[in-house]
């Protein structure tokens, strides 16, 4: 048998367990001992008097003296009689007393048990210990308090934060389990060689980068890529947010970097991952009252620490955000965030990898196919296509299928895009035709505009806060948008308002949101894309102010008669959307009530349905161009998530 050379080392918080296991103890102890200090038969309480009674009866066989008890078995067998004597008088002066003669007594057998040595200690010594007892188990807890107090005190400047640490024989994440960002990955892949081979690089006098900043919407994987590049290089990861920095107080925040600086540089080579960093590195100087606030004492605590890094010291820092613009200047300079990586939304081919990650553990059905879900998905990030398929299954599982189906992602889809269906909303006859007469507007004005989304599905089942949709969406990425692709989609979206002007001769608030998206799409037509009579020239830039919370501000650059003539420009493009909307809606109007008339029918028509009712005509031979259309391409901002018309 092996013996310990050393003893395991004394804790304190184990004190208190110990301390309670004694007690137990004890109290099991002199529980054990007062129960089997009792004989196991049936036994009956008695009095002194008719004891001495059995006695001249010659009824008694034997008197078992236990201290002042009397334990007394009759010849009879029936019970044995317990009773009490007096503490200082014997057995056989107490039963003279009681007028039993001496030959009857000299007839009984006299049994006197001793007292254990534990027992008769346990019995006397509790009774006086415990209150003491008590009283020291009561002043060691507030001690305790106390001491467990001062010390949260003097440790509330510390993360408490520890590494992981992928050498452990946990699962690490890597560069195979991140799916898309390619150009990203080979930014980190040299970080990585850094971490691994420094000695390759000092070599040539370049020094480690101190910081990569990952730029990207939210839901592009941020967190992720940096969990893969610590598992790439095997080094142990701090993760921490920006707000973990902030407190009530002055200079816990500064405390707080000193304390994580010092623990990553302890295991070095290390990664420190600092998510959401625009909490605390947002531009110093933007609130009222001067620079000195706690937000950028942290901030300034930063920037020492990172200009303070040694080569030798191999602690790279990654942080994420998702709003750069409002970082300050400072942190963004070379020394500090040498590199900034963009983390882009995924393409196509991106999409369909990712869906393919997130659905190993998922059973699927043989008519899955994730490209077409792939190209159903344009502009999803990588957050959004993992809840796609985790809906999926959720969905599969309620309808108690064994695996999921094309279906199930399908349904997925317009669940993540606009909610669970809402069938067990009532609909007047009257609200259900105007609803199918409002979608159909859309769709009809959608398929015969040139450079419109091809139409995938059309339902007036309401979701979420609609109460019917049109869903439209591309068969490839979008980059570049193109002034005839706007103006077709300002077209499609006065499609639902004019049919109800149309077909009702009355317009009702089921536009309103349609008429919303017209008015900025319009005002973003004239004022920052530059394709109105205006001319080539943006108009208007917001800046933002930081104190108290987020306070955005447009400024403007022009004069009011400018803005009166954005007004007209912006007018005058929807007006001219409502006249081509109504033009279609009266040049093919046959379609548009066979389109409203299924509806009714069926509340929903796909892709394929919906194709053939339309007879299968190439809408492109069938849309006459817009006035003033180009087919100049046009940047916009970053794509969003396809939505749908409703």
């Amino acid at each position: 048998m092996k013996v310990p050379t050393s003893l395991p080392p004394f804790r304190r918080e184990n004190v208190g367990k110990n301390i309670g296991v004694i007690l137990l103890v004890v109290l099991a102890g002199a529980t054990l001992v007062s129960f089997y200090g009792r004989p196991l038969e049936r036994t009956e309480d008695a009095s002194l008097s008719r004891i001495a009674s059995e006695i001249s009866k010659d009824n008694v066989s034997n008197i078992t003296v236990d201290q002042s008890e009397l334990q007394v078995k009759l010849k009879d067998g029936t019970s044995t009689l317990v009773t009490q004597k007096e503490p200082d008088a014997s057995v056989t002066e107490t039963f003279r007393n009681l007028g039993v003669s001496e030959s009857k007594l000299n007839n009984i057998e006299l049994t006197v048990v001793k007292p254990s040595g534990f027992g008769f200690w346990i019995s006397t010594l509790i009774p006086l210990l415990l209150p003491f007892i008590l009283l020291g188990a009561f002043l060691w807890f507030m001690m305790r308090s106390a001491q467990a107090t001062g010390n949260r005190a003097m440790t509330f400047g510390q993360m408490m934060t520890a590494p992981v640490d992928a050498k452990k024989g946990k699962k690490r994440t890597t560069f195979k389990d991140v799916a898309g960002n390619e150009e990203a990955k080979q930014e980190l892949q040299e970080v990585v060689e850094f971490l691994k081979h420094p000695k390759k690089f000092h070599r040539m006098g370049a020094r480690i980068p101190k910081g990569v900043l990952l730029i990207g919407a939210p839901g592009t994987g941020k967190t992720l890529m940096a969990r893969a590049v610590a598992g790439e290089a095997g080094v142990p990861f701090f993760s921490i947010s920006g707000s973990d920095f902030v407190e009530m107080f002055v200079g816990v925040g500064a405390a707080r970097t000193r304390d994580i600086f010092k623990k990553v540089k302890r295991h070095a080579p290390a990664i420190l991952f600092i998510d959401e960093l625009d909490a605390v590195g947002r531009h110093r100087g933007a609130g009222l009252g001067g620079g000195h606030d706690e937000r950028e004492q942290t901030l300034n605590q930063i920037l020492v620490e990172m200009d303070g890094f040694e080569q030798t010291d191999r602690v790279v820092v990654l942080a994420a955000t998702n709003r750069p613009d409002v970082l300050d200047p400072a942190l963004l300079r070379p020394g500090r965030f040498d590199r900034q990586v963009t983390m882009e939304l995924p393409d196509i081919q991106e999409r369909e990898a990712i869906l393919k990650i997130h659905s190993v553990k998922v059973p699927l059905a043989s008519d899955v196919k994730m490209r077409n879900i792939a190209e159903r998905t344009p502009g999803f990030s990588g957050a959004d296509l993992a809840n796609l398929v985790n809906e999926a299954a959720i969905f599969a599982a309620r309808k108690d299928a064994e695996k999921v189906e094309q279906m199930h992602l399908e349904e997925s889809i317009e669940k993540v895009l606009l909610g669970p269906e809402k069938r067990s909303r009532v609909f007047s006859q009257k609200d259900k035709e105007l609803t199918a007469y409002h979608e159909a507007g859309h769709a009809i004005v959608a398929y015969y505009t040139p450079d419109s989304d091809p139409v995938r599905k059309i339902s007036i089942i309401s979701r979420g806060h609609a109460g019917g949709y049109t869903l439209k969406l591309p068969e490839h990425d979008k980059h570049y948008h193109t002034r005839t692709g706007f103006l077709s989609e300002l077209a499609t979206l006065m499609g639902g308002y004019t049919a109800e002007l149309l077909k009702f001769k009355e317009l009702t608030t089921g536009a309103s949101s349609d008429l919303s998206k017209a008015t900025k799409l319009a005002r973003r037509i004239v004022t920052q894309f530059g394709m109105s009579k205006l001319g080539p020239v943006t108009y208007g830039h917001k800046d933002e102010f930081v104190f108290l919370g987020k306070e955005m501000h447009e400024a403007r650059e022009y004069s009011e008669k400018t803005a009166a003539t954005i007004d007209e420009e912006v007018s005058e493009l929807l007006k001219t959307a409502q006249t081509r909307a109504h033009d279609i809606l009266v040049k093919y109007q046959d379609k548009f009530e066979l389109i409203s008339k299924t509806l009714l029918q069926k509340e929903t028509i796909g892709q394929t349905e919906f194709a053939d009712l339309m007879g299968g005509i190439d809408p492109d031979t069938l849309g006459d161009p817009l006035p003033g259309a180009s087919s100049e391409p046009s940047p916009t901002t970053t794509p969003k998530p396809a939505g749908a018309t409703i």
